[in-house]
């Protein structure tokens, strides 16, 4: 018989190691309990059999990723090796703080770099000036791409039919009062915001907070990221963030276009 070759679906599945998916799964759970977890809740978190979640929880121990006194588990500072990992050789990143930073000291406001990932933005970047208090988006802050201006911005790279379908997948809770959930006044929005090429939003995404973003393209056009500025509603009227923000994130922009493979 002619031996049946090989398709890429089998070989990732035969590639697939379920025991490391199982560990970076509990790994991640350790964000959703509040305080040191019992061996129980870890693993009813990570929807594992308790003596598996054991096995991983005090592998994860030996690599010093977790700290235990045998009945109580947490994270230790060593598991931000991993974010370090990422920061470190993510070119966006090394590419834009330097930018950021430019940014924030002209306007005297935190600016902030953000990537989409899946249905949310996940912020990887920021830089504030030392008068301004710089609590909030940290790194590592998710947000939900639709009622966000990086959200929306990065959205704006897909066409108007994926853009559409995506919508409609996407869970669209409202965060405030303010929040926009409608599908089809997304997709408007959003086609409307790439035409400008920006985004602002007032209030969807955060209470009394309005931010606005501009789109980073790498050297073909393409949108890999977004980077945005923000103030409080009684502190920064819509209209500033136009005539003073957007100015400058636009030129941030276009400064990292041509180093951005």
């Amino acid at each position: 018989m002619p031996k049946l070759k090989r398709t890429d679906q089998d070989e990732r599945a035969t590639d697939f190691v379920e025991a490391l998916d199982r560990g970076l799964r509990l790994l991640q759970v350790f964000g959703t309990v509040s305080g040191p977890a019992t061996l129980s809740d870890l693993a009813r978190a990570a929807d594992l059999p308790r003596a598996t979640a054991r096995r991983i929880v005090f592998t994860l121990a030996h690599g010093g990723f977790v700290a235990t006194d045998g009945k109580l588990f947490t994270l230790t500072p060593h598991v931000l090796t991993l974010a370090g990992s990422f920061l470190q050789s993510n070119q966006v990143v090394t590419v834009l703080q330097p930018v950021l930073d430019r940014i924030a000291s002209a306007a005297q406001e935190i600016a902030s770099l953000a990537l989409l990932d899946g249905d949310d933005v996940v912020f990887v970047a920021r830089s504030s000036p030392t008068r301004v208090f710089s609590a909030g988006l940290d790194i590592g802050y998710r947000l939900p791409a639709f009622c966000t201006s990086v959200g929306r911005t990065m959205l704006g790279r897909l066409t108007d039919a994926e853009l559409a379908t995506r919508l409609k997948a996407m869970r669209r809770d409202p965060v405030t009062p303010q929040t926009t959930t409608d599908p089809k006044k997304l997709l408007a929005t959003i086609v409307t915001d790439r035409a400008q090429g920006y985004s602002l939003v007032d209030r969807e995404a955060e209470p009394h907070f309005r931010s606005i973003s501009v789109p980073v393209r790498r050297y073909d056009g393409t949108i890999v990221a977004a980077i945005n500025m923000g103030a409080h509603v009684d502190r920064v009227p819509m209209q500033e963030l136009i005539d003073r923000f957007l100015p400058l994130l636009r030129d941030g922009a276009d400064d990292v276009k041509s180093r951005l493979l």
